[in-house]
């Protein structure tokens, strides 16, 4: 084969730290748009960003060469300081761990309309029901010692 072709998405979760509510909506779509700058600036694909006061969603492409621990420890580092300098919230920080989960390019939309509809979608359900919910849904088994 001539060439390497590849659909590599993943849907990336991680919360506040301890899920404190930091991001209030004033400034939320504000960040969303930094994160998405920062998926660019580590050449991934920013297909969708959301989320609500107390966690983010992304739903990115990434290229062969990339290694998603790499690209969300950079995101995480990259917009906590934005947060703590443009913001001022000077103790702001991200949970130690994430979420993610592959997305098959014909779930694409479904995933990108979800993260969207994250502010009606909380207001029914916690992070951590959803969260939970996601795992289950990924057949993902977890230690409960160490999910919160």
């Amino acid at each position: 084969m001539a060439s390497t072709h590849l659909s590599l998405h993943y849907h990336v979760v991680f919360s506040t730290k301890s899920r404190h509510p930091w991001i209030p909506a004033a400034w939320r779509d504000d960040l969303h748009g930094y994160l998405g700058g920062c998926l660019r600036v580590l050449e991934a694909v920013p297909e969708a960003v959301g989320g609500v006061a107390d966690h983010v969603h992304l739903l990115l492409g990434l290229r062969a060469t990339h290694r998603l621990a790499d690209v969300v420890r950079e995101e995480k580092k990259a917009s906590s300081r934005w947060i703590r300098d443009e913001q001022k919230i000077s103790a702001f920080t991200w949970q130690e761990g994430y979420g993610a989960f592959t997305v098959s390019q014909s779930n694409v939309v479904a995933v990108r309309e979800y993260i969207a509809a994250q502010p009606e979608h909380h207001r029914k359900r916690s992070f951590q029901e959803e969260y939970l919910e996601l795992l289950k849904k990924h057949e993902i088994e977890l230690d409960d010692r160490f999910i919160w």
